[in-house]
């Protein structure tokens, strides 16, 4: 079993930065892949960016398979994405509430829009364009944002980011509980 890496909490600088580019031969990346894979499943994400786990590269993965039910398992997308770049968002915003595993117990609506056109590279370096939308586009946006040192924090209205101020400063502090390996701003 590959190993569960800590998560970094909010406060951590990685965070902040955009991601770099992974070059092909990028060393033990397939290494670094199985571990996202696993640390994400064990903290029950939907999505994981390389900042979250200290990295500051332009990788991320999305499983939106437990957003369904069981029945409708195989509408959910299992995808890794390499030096992805968004190149369009398209159709009304929509709210959805939103959640980090880098900002646990945080919740808060946030606008998004529907469909995305995306450019990336899969674990074999093969060149993708695709479209999604609804509930794919939304995790990869969230987490395409991680890759450009944006947290989902930031796209909350002000009222709801003055409530969550307190939660915020605790988590940088490390004075939260999780059921899953973190590293925390302080501590």
């Amino acid at each position: 079993m590959t190993n569960i890496l800590p998560i970094y909490g909010y406060g951590q600088p990685v965070l902040k930065r955009v991601g770099t580019d992974i070059p092909e031969g990028y060393p033990e990346l397939e290494d670094l892949i199985a571990a996202m894979w696993n640390t994400m499943r064990n903290a029950k994400g939907v999505g994981l960016a390389a900042p979250q786990i200290g990295r500051s590269i332009r990788l991320f993965l999305v499983d939106s398979t437990p957003m369904y039910e069981e029945n409708e398992k195989e509408k959910g997308l299992q995808k890794v994405f390499i030096n992805a770049k968004i190149l369009e968002e398209s159709g009304d915003p929509w709210s959805y509430e939103e959640g980090c595993l880098s900002i646990p117990q945080v919740t808060g609506d946030v606008e998004r829009r529907p469909r995305i056109r995306i450019r990336y590279m899969d674990e074999q370096f093969v060149e993708h364009e695709e479209e999604f939308d609804g509930i794919e586009a939304r995790i990869i946006q969230h987490e395409y944002d991680h890759i450009e040192g944006r947290l989902f924090t930031e796209l909350l209205k002000p009222v709801r980011r003055r409530m969550i101020k307190r939660k915020l400063e605790n988590i940088r502090k490390g004075k939260v509980k999780v059921s899953y390996p973190m590293r925390f701003a302080m501590k």
